[in-house]
């Protein structure tokens, strides 16, 4: 009998054919944390992740470092800070990388908008 460690249509690649497959973000009621999803190619070696939101201002307010990841669809929570009033434009980047950042082997880019507060 075989069971299969992964669904058949993700076959885990080498390192070099790693690459962000999806990436979402969703705004908790609270406005001040956003749950993040990240999916990447399934993979043999496991990839590092930076995960960074920045406002307009390109002022950093929230960061995730994930070091060798164990999963390739992966979900966090990222935690708005340093800041009052959290409504606005940010943009989320993610980097993929094995042994070095610079340059990362692949880098996505979303935007999301956490809404004023509801009266």
């Amino acid at each position: 009998m075989d069971i299969p460690l992964f669904p058949t249509d993700q076959i885990p690649r080498p390192a070099t054919e790693i690459h962000i497959e999806q990436i979402d973000a969703t705004v908790y009621p609270d406005r001040f944390r956003v749950r993040v999803h990240v999916r990447v190619t399934a993979f043999l070696e496991r990839p590092n992740l930076l995960l960074v939101a920045r406002n307009t201002e390109d002022v950093i307010v929230a960061e995730l470092n994930i070091i060798e990841t164990m999963h390739h669809d992966m979900e966090f929570t990222l935690h708005i800070r340093n800041v009052k009033e959290p409504a606005g434009e940010y943009i989320l980047s993610v980097d993929l990388f094995y042994q070095t950042r610079n340059p990362p082997q692949d880098q996505k880019q979303i935007t999301f908008v956490i809404p004023e507060a509801s009266a």
